[in-house]
């Protein structure tokens, strides 16, 4: 059987192909699945779809009269899957529940550091031989506080590295995490955590209850000189409030490695023909503001395990098994 694995990265396909040898033939392309993409799928029984695939009802329907009976996304969240509509098909759809969480959570700390020491800035000078030191004076972290929006497995690995950086935990969850609470972690309201907290950082998943989460009022209740990072979902974040506030000369920094109109963008090299999304185009313009496109998971280590798990999950299926993986299951 051959496996049609979309939206594949140079760095990815050696993973994917190594991980399937032995077990089954796969195809990888490096094209995103979308309604235009769809119909290559014709003839596939399973396929592979990364985060950024459309997967709405469109999409699942052209892929199912094509043949295709298994999804297996290579991702932890699932926002992009009408669920409903894949299981009125008939479709089975499979996620990566759990890859490495300090992939993420290093990335989180990689993108605050460098908005609050100015590293891009710093960074364009000298490639012009400035070396000067003005405008990038940055803040000791040591001692502030810092607000973590979903301590789960990504949230708790972030906050055992503010732990490390000595500062002060605030927590905000459905649960709390023993392990957070541990460090010393005070789990407070929404409201409370980002007006106190010199950082906050998003570690929850995409849901409707979650859909800008941080808001116009939300941005607003924080501190001005508060620094905010999105590792988790774009549609965390209310963009156009947030370049409002930046507008407003509001934030130390801010560091976004999603942004909630991504699909089509990111992944993708824009660099000749330009986008039409004012939106982004305006947030990157502010000089405290870093924009990274959604590599945060992207370590080999990361990357191993996602692959891992996805060949597991075409292998339960083929063999009528169910994991804890399994969105939809099997038909009959």
């Amino acid at each position: 059987m051959e496996i049609l694995a979309f939206g594949v990265q140079a760095d990815e396909r050696p993973l994917i192909e190594r991980a399937f040898a032995g077990h089954h033939d796969v195809r990888c392309v490096d094209v995103f699945l979308n309604q235009d993409t769809a119909p290559i799928a014709a003839g596939h029984e399973i396929v592979s779809t990364s985060v950024n695939a459309a997967l709405d009802r469109r999409v699942l329907e052209i892929l199912s009269a094509g043949g295709t009976r298994m999804i297996a996304q290579r991702s932890t969240g699932f926002n992009n899957i009408d669920l409903d509509v894949a299981e009125r098909l008939g479709l089975t759809v499979a996620r990566v529940s759990f890859y490495s969480p300090y992939a993420v959570a290093e990335f989180a700390w990689t993108l605050a550091m460098a908005v609050n020491r100015r590293i891009v800035r710093a960074a364009g000078r000298t490639r012009d031989f400035d070396f000067r030191l003005d405008g990038l004076m940055g803040r000791d972290l040591r001692g502030r506080t810092v607000g973590v929006l979903g301590t789960g497995k990504i949230g708790e690995a972030f906050t055992r590295i503010a732990h490390g950086f000595g500062m002060h935990l605030l927590g905000w969850d459905l649960t709390e995490n023993p392990a957070c609470a541990a460090l010393g972690m005070k789990y407070v309201d929404k409201d409370r955590l980002l007006a106190e907290s010199d950082l906050v950082s998003l570690h929850v998943p995409l849901l409707p209850a979650t859909h800008h989460l941080i808001d116009a009022a939300a941005l607003r209740s924080m501190k001005d000189d508060a620094i905010l990072v999105n590792t988790s979902r774009g549609g965390l974040v209310d963009t156009e409030a947030l370049v409002r506030e930046l507008r407003a000369g509001r934030f130390t920094g801010v560091g976004l490695d999603v942004y909630e109109a991504e699909a089509g963008l990111f992944f993708l090299d824009k660099s000749l023909a330009g986008i039409e999304d004012d939106t982004l185009a305006r947030l990157v313009t502010f000089p405290h503001v870093l924009v990274t496109s959604h590599q945060a998971y992207y370590t080999a280590e990361a990357v191993g395990q996602i692959v891992d798990t996805t060949v597991q999950n075409v292998l339960d299926y083929l063999a009528g098994r169910r994991s804890e993986n399994v969105l939809v299951p099997r038909a009959g």
